[in-house]
């Protein structure tokens, strides 16, 4: 069973910064392809950003693309979601999921593996 980790979430403020941990299995972090996402309350779960197993390639969603930087440091089995100028639409339950396929993907049932979340408020 491989455990993920999520920590950083909370309540800011429109136009802040926060960022997003996960912290993922020791030996074999680095052999499993990343993502983030989301579920704001009464949406399905959404899609954010996902790294590869490098951390060359990456991929965002367009709702976060030019806001959200996902990034990983297989050396502290960690991957990161740096946010910046959160909006009131960006509050949601944030989760980090991985999986060992070898590309990258947008998609939820894709991902074997979740964290249980934590939760990001970005108050008015």
């Amino acid at each position: 069973q491989v455990q993920l980790v999520e920590s950083g979430g909370g309540l800011v403020q429109i136009g802040d910064s926060l960022r997003l941990s996960c912290e993922g299995p020791g030996r074999t972090f680095s052999s499993y392809a990343l993502g983030w996402f989301r579920r704001a309350p009464g949406k399905e779960r959404e899609f954010i950003a996902t790294i590869s197993k490098s951390g060359l390639d990456t991929r965002y969603a367009d709702s976060v693309k030019g806001r959200f930087t996902i990034s990983r440091d297989n050396g502290k089995n960690t991957v990161y979601l740096q946010m910046s100028s959160l909006k009131p639409e960006d509050t949601a339950v944030y989760y980090c999921a991985a999986d060992r396929q070898p590309f990258l993907s947008d998609v939820p049932s894709a991902y074997n593996y979740w964290g249980q979340g934590t939760q990001v408020t970005v108050s008015s």
